[in-house]
């Protein structure tokens, strides 16, 4: 890396304009950031849980307290919509304060009966832990993954996306300002395919990894040479099923909001929706008819609901796959009428007509397109199912017995019935199948980055 003049460059998704360029850091500079990392890991892990939450409530603060002026940059250099980006920085406030309730008490030493004088089981932290993180919430993605893993008395070094670096050096500044062991986070600058430098080094002991299935596939491979432990938060392409006895009015309202939240850019967004046959006409026009409300455009805007996209290649890549499903017997029912003229913008689009082999069934979709699958009501779960994908469902029905056959019999590491799918920090997070594996938030998220040790005393 020292060799290379390389460069992250911030660019505003609306204006176009680039808004600032940080160097790579250099071999060196890796170096010596693992160093200081497992210096304060062995600082860190001696603070008490009391000490480690009282860290968390300092970050909540001035979350809270700068939530203008970083709300503003989300969505400065991701196209968020303001409304959105102040709802993220609430979010990470909440996290924050959650974990520093439940932390003492989920990290207690847990005693299991046996013929011992004690027995059980204790929580002790694993070193540094390596985080790999998207750009699509660039301040809850890496709370999500931070904040239980410094509870748990890790240290962290985060590798966040590479067109985010003003969010990346803000999230290190509430971080180090907060923590009492200043190096216990840290950000490493770096390019994607320079990774597994920082990957490979022996200071790191875990790795987390955020994004797409191909990526995850690639550090997954890379942490088990090494037999890292590792959490893996993949794409995802989630069904949102409508069953006849829906609430129509309720389920297209809460479709808009699954599908169109941070302009179709998420993992958990709703993605493909399988309607029952019997009342797909009445949902598609319900549907058109909200569309025609949401306002497209300026993403500093108070009124706007969808702004552009992240970046232009996503805008050609979301093109590609769209054309693509049309060619192969789609059917475009409906888009934005108009588009404003600069920025990486994507019409809202609603496609019918979607089956298996088109790209807006089979590939994770990232931006406000819906792909509409009308079928008979006994094959909604077969084609819910019929994914590589395994992230979250939205299921949408009145009746009791339908809704408990539906989380039953769905492949997915989250169900969510008359709602849209989203993370909790109360709640484990994850998928299962190209989803990826392990789980963040809630309790099992707190130990995912522990040596879960067991204790036998007899003195």
């Amino acid at each position: 890396m020292s060799g290379l003049a390389r460069t992250l460059v911030s660019i505003n998704p609306f204006t176009e304009e680039v808004l600032e360029r940080f160097p790579v850091d250099t071999e060196e500079q890796v170096a010596a950031k693992l160093r200081r990392a497992v210096e304060a890991f062995r600082e860190w892990r001696e603070a008490t849980v009391h000490v480690r939450c009282e860290a968390l409530l300092q970050v909540a603060e001035r979350l809270k307290a700068r939530k203008e002026e970083l709300a503003v940059w989300i969505t400065k250099e991701m196209g968020k919509p303001i409304r959105q980006s102040r709802a993220e920085i609430e979010k990470c406030a909440w996290l924050c304060e959650y974990f520093a309730e439940v932390g003492r008490e989920w990290l207690e030493p847990e005693a299991v009966a046996t013929e011992a004088d004690w027995s059980g089981v204790r929580y002790d932290p694993l070193g540094v832990i390596l985080g790999i993180m998207p750009w699509n919430f660039p301040f809850w993605q890496v709370m999500r993954f931070a904040v239980p893993a410094l509870l748990a008395g890790n240290a962290v070094v985060v590798k966040h996306a590479s067109n985010v670096p003003i969010c990346a050096r803000l999230v290190e500044e509430v971080f180090q300002s907060a923590l009492p062991v200043r190096y216990a986070f840290q950000m490493v600058w770096l390019t994607a395919d320079q990774v597994s430098r920082v990957l490979d080094a022996p200071e790191i002991a875990g790795v987390s990894v955020t994004g797409s299935t191909e990526a995850g596939r690639s550090v997954a491979m890379r942490a088990g040479a090494r037999l890292l432990p590792s959490v893996m938060e993949l794409g995802g392409s989630d069904a949102f099923i409508v069953f006849p006895d829906a609430n129509l009015a309720r389920a297209v309202e809460v479709a808009v909001a699954a599908r169109l939240q941070n302009n179709g850019q998420s993992c958990i967004a709703g993605k493909r929706f399988l309607i029952a046959d019997v009342v797909a006409p009445r949902f598609l026009e319900l549907l058109t008819e909200r569309l025609e409300q949401i306002r497209v455009g300026d993403p500093m805007e108070e009124q706007t609901d969808v702004g552009p996209l992240a970046r232009k290649d996503l805008c050609e890549e979301l093109g590609r796959q769209v054309e693509a499903s049309l060619e192969r017997g789609g059917r475009l029912r409906w888009k934005s009428p108009a588009l404003p003229d600069r920025g990486f913008f994507y019409p809202v689009t609603v496609v019918e007509n979607v089956r298996s082999g088109m790209p807006l069934f089979d590939e994770e979709v990232f931006g406000p397109v819906f792909a509409v699958t009308v079928a008979p009501t006994e094959q909604l779960l077969e084609l819910a199912n019929a994914s590589g994908y395994g992230l979250g469902a939205s299921v949408w029905t009145n009746s009791r017995s339908v809704a408990e056959e539906a989380i039953r019999r769905l492949e997915t590491g989250m169900v969510f019935v008359n709602a849209l799918v989203k993370s909790d920090p109360r709640l484990p997070f994850g998928g299962v199948k190209a989803s990826g594996y392990g789980r963040e938030l809630g309790r099992w998220g707190l130990y995912a980055f522990t040596n879960v040790k067991t204790v036998w005393m007899e003195v």
